[in-house]
C-alpha cells in the first residue's frame, strides 16, 4: 500500500454477558425481536472479552473478515445487517450535517470497502455468550470508525439478541418492545459495574467443545412447541424481571441468588417441553448443580447461585468472602486432571481449608477431570475504544498482523 494512501483503522473491546432472566425465542426472527424481556450482568474484560479492528481503504476491493485468524463468511445476513445499519446511520448523518464545516463526515469516502479482524480469549459457541461479545465488538467497532453515534443496542440486536446487553456495563435489561419496526427494543443500564463490588462469577468450563444444537434452531423449536415457553414469556418474566431488578439495586445476595437459579431451571425446563427435547446441559452440569445445593444447604442459606445458558458450563456467583473456601470444594469435587497446568484462572484466589464437617456434607463421589478450568471475575464495563495502535489485529496493508 502507498504512503500516500494510509488506511483508517480502529480497534475496540466488548465483554461477555450472562443473563440471570433469561432470552429465549423471538417473535421477529429477521430484527430479532424477543418474545420476553431478559436481564444480564456484564463479565469484567480482564477475564473475558472480544477484540475487534476494523479498517477501511481506497485499496480494498472488498469487504473481508477474519475470526479468531481464520478468513470468514462476511456475507453472513446478521453480519451484513450490521454493517448496513452502521453505513446507513453514517449517510444520514453525513446528510444532515451537508451544512457549515462537515465536521460530522467520516475522513475518508463511504464507497471504501471495510477489512474485520475480531478475536475472542475465550472458547466460541460452548456457551459463553461469544456471539453476544462478537457482535456488540464489531458494531461499537465500526461507529468508532464511521463517527456513529446514538442508540448502538438496538444496531447490536440485528446481530445477535443477547449482543444488545453486552453494550453496557454492569447491570443490563434488554426491553422486549412493542413496536414491530423494533426501535423500543433496546439495553438499558440497571446499575453500573461499580454498584455491587463484592460481587464474583466463577465460570466452571465443563467442554470448550461446539455444542449440539445452536441457540437460533433450539429457539425456533421452542418457540413452535413449548407451551411452557409460552406460558413463562408472557405471564412470569414480567413479574420477575421486577424482582430481579429490585435485588440487584438493593445488593440482596440470597434473593438476587435464589431467583437466579429458578431462571436457570426454568430455562432449562422450556429446553426439555420443546419438542424434540433440547439437552444443553450435561452430567457434569448436574453434578456442580446438586454441589450448589448442597452447599447452600449446609449453610441454611444461599451462599453460591448457579445458572446455565444453552450450553453445560456453569456460571456462579458468590460474594467475595465465599471465593476461597467453595473454589477449595470445587477443586476436591472435581479434581484437575492435569496437576501441572493452571485450573483457576482470572482472579486471584486464595488457599483454603474448608472444616471437614463441611467437606463431610457437600464433596460425594469426585469426578476427576470433569471440569476443564474454572475462571473468576466481576462485573465490569461495556464496550471500549482500545488507544494502543500495538493492538491493531489488522496491520498497516489491512490484513491480519500474522499475514503481514
Amino acid at each position: 500500500m502507498a504512503d500516500d494512501q494510509p488506511l483508517t483503522r480502529v480497534t475496540c473491546t466488548a465483554p461477555v454477558n450472562i443473563a440471570v432472566v433469561k432470552y429465549w425465542g423471538k417473535r421477529d426472527e429477521d430484527l430479532i425481536l424477543p418474545i420476553n424481556s431478559s436481564l444480564s450482568v456484564t463479565l469484567h474484560q480482564d477475564q473475558l472479552k472480544t477484540t475487534t479492528t476494523a479498517a477501511v481503504s481506497r485499496d480494498f476491493t472488498e469487504d473481508r473478515l477474519w475470526l479468531n485468524g481464520k478468513e470468514s463468511d462476511i456475507e453472513h445476513p446478521r453480519l451484513q445487517s450490521c454493517l448496513r445499519e452502521i453505513r446507513r446511520l453514517t449517510r444520514k448523518r453525513c446528510s444532515e450535517s451537508n451544512g457549515e464545516g462537515n465536521s460530522d463526515r467520516p475522513p475518508f469516502s463511504l464507497t471504501y470497502k471495510v477489512h474485520i479482524a475480531s478475536e475472542n480469549n475465550f472458547p466460541t459457541a460452548a456457551g459463553l455468550a461469544s456471539s453476544a461479545a462478537g457482535y456488540a465488538c464489531l458494531v461499537y467497532t465500526l461507529a468508532k470508525l464511521y463517527g456513529v453515534e446514538g442508540e448502538l443496542s438496538e444496531v447490536a440486536r440485528q446481530g445477535s439478541g443477547s449482543a444488545c446487553r453486552s453494550m453496557f456495563g454492569g447491570f443490563v435489561q434488554w426491553l422486549m418492545g412493542e413496536e414491530a419496526d423494533g426501535k423500543d427494543s433496546i439495553a438499558q443500564q440497571v446499575a453500573p459495574e461499580t454498584h455491587w463490588p463484592e460481587l464474583r462469577i466463577l465460570i466452571l468450563v465443563v467442554s470448550a467443545e461446539k455444542k449440539p444444537v445452536g441457540s437460533t434452531a433450539g429457539m425456533q423449536t421452542s418457540v413452535k412447541t413449548s407451551l411452557l415457553l409460552k406460558h413463562r414469556a408472557k405471564a412470569l418474566v414480567p413479574e420477575r424481571m421486577a424482582e430481579m431488578i429490585r435485588h440487584i439495586q438493593q445488593r440482596n445476595f440470597e434473593a438476587f441468588g435464589k431467583l437466579t437459579m429458578q431462571e436457570s431451571n426454568q430455562f432449562h425446563a422450556t429446553c426439555l417441553d420443546t419438542f424434540p427435547p433440547l439437552f444443553y446441559l450435561n452430567d457434569t452440569s448436574k453434578q456442580v448443580i446438586a454441589l450448589v445445593h448442597r452447599f447452600n444447604a449446609h449453610y441454611g442459606k444461599t451462599k453460591v447461585a448457579y445458572t446455565f445458558d444453552a450450553g453445560p458450563n456453569a456460571v456462579l456467583f458468590m460474594l467475595e468472602e465465599t471465593v476461597d473456601e467453595f473454589v477449595e470444594v470445587v477443586r476436591r469435587s472435581f479434581p484437575p486432571a492435569n496437576n501441572g497446568g493452571q485450573f483457576v484462572k482470572g482472579l486471584p484466589v486464595e488457599a483454603a481449608t474448608p472444616s471437614e464437617e463441611l467437606l463431610s456434607a457437600v464433596v460425594r463421589d469426585p469426578a476427576p477431570g470433569a471440569l476443564r478450568e474454572l475462571l473468576l471475575t466481576k462485573p465490569g464495563p461495556g464496550p471500549m475504544l482500545v488507544g494502543d495502535p500495538s493492538a491493531h489485529l489488522l496491520g498497516p496493508d489491512g490484513l491480519p498482523q500474522s499475514y503481514s
